[in-house]
């Protein structure tokens, strides 16, 4: 998804983003963004677009049919045995 548009800066350093860059990030009235300076660029991202990022990253390093969640339950369930 490549998409840009040109926007002035407007009034106490307000700017508004186009309704289309809007939709395709999923953003709505009253969600938070975050906004982070990296490489000289100014970068806006959505939670879930955050998390699904993060998740991307960590399935790289687990192996297919490996659950996560199941070994943190059996950890869990271990521990509360022992208490």
């Amino acid at each position: 998804m490549q998409q840009q548009a040109r926007v002035r800066i407007g009034e106490k350093g307000r700017v508004v983003i186009p309704a289309s860059i809007r939709e395709a990030l999923g953003i709505k009235v009253g969600d938070e963004v975050e906004l982070r300076i990296a490489e000289d660029e100014l970068r806006l991202s959505t939670l879930k677009g955050r998390i699904a990022r993060a998740q991307q990253r960590l399935r790289r390093h687990i192996k297919p049919g490996r659950s996560l969640v199941d070994e943190l339950i059996a950890e869990r369930r271990e521990a509360a045995r022992h208490e």
